[in-house]
């Protein structure tokens, strides 16, 4: 806990069982009072892994996608009576030493959401970001501020931290079972008024990090393109999404 606030890990995975473990080894459990695993119908030993390390498990009868893997995450989260919940993939791109500090901007009640930046930080080509992906990045990162009218660096990080105020009043289940479910995530988040925050955080590229192939990444990027102008159509009431109604 920090502040008295009961804090949930979440960890949706996908063909993970090489980095489940060294994930969780570096999760300061000390202030973590639960972690989840959430196995997307993996055809590896993950959810195997997982119970080996005294994990709450919960396995999939079919694959959801990255997005309903995460609707799982937070409502199994909730349900626990997560006061603040941190999603981290558990394929050891992003380090979970972070994991307080952004607990930490939530647990004073400075942010509804903490997103861990890898372009707040210097060298994420050096880390091995593909350098399409970069630039994709900034790109659409730009297209979204505008949008939106907001100022983050990035919109496509996959380590973020929640307050539970904010998943009781997002409309999440409503959103896309695919990759695009971060990005519909942040509009409404914003779209409602929550206060988001950034911290800096490397990430690595290897093997056995997750990482969509360029044509995936190309459907997603036009699906954050239609999701900020869905939030720009919405926000002036000419014809509310209902990813934007509760």
């Amino acid at each position: 806990m920090i502040n008295g606030k009961k804090i949930v890990v979440v960890l949706p995975a996908y063909r993970a069982e090489k980095t489940i473990e060294k994930t969780y080894k570096e999760i300061p459990i000390e202030i973590v009072d639960e972690v989840i695993l959430v196995d997307d119908a993996s055809d590896d030993k993950t959810s195997h892994v997982a119970k080996a390390l005294g994990l709450k498990t919960v396995t999939h009868e079919k694959n959801l996608g990255y997005g309903g893997n995460q609707k799982t995450c937070y409502d199994e989260a909730i349900k626990l009576g997560a006061d603040i919940v941190i999603m981290l993939h558990p394929d050891y791109q992003y380090t979970p030493k972070l994991v307080g500090a952004m607990a930490s901007m939530i647990a004073y009640g400075e942010y509804d959401m903490v997103l861990a930046s890898r372009i707040l930080v210097r060298g994420a080509l050096k880390g091995g970001m593909p350098i399409y992906k970069y630039i994709s990045n900034r790109f659409l990162t730009l297209f979204e501020n505008i949008l939106l009218n907001v100022k983050l660096s990035e919109y496509h990080t996959g380590y973020r931290a929640y307050s539970r105020n904010l998943l009781e009043n997002i409309p999440y289940h409503k959103n896309s079972d695919d990759f695009v479910f971060d990005n519909q995530f942040i509009a409404q988040s914003v779209f409602f008024g929550f206060n988001i925050g950034e911290i800096s955080c490397p990430a690595k590229y290897f093997e056995e990090a997750s990482s969509i192939n360029f044509k995936r990444s190309v459907i997603y990027g036009l699906g954050v393109l239609k999701t900020a102008v869905e939030y720009f159509i919405s926000k002036r009431g000419w014809s509310v999404n209902k990813i934007f109604v509760k």
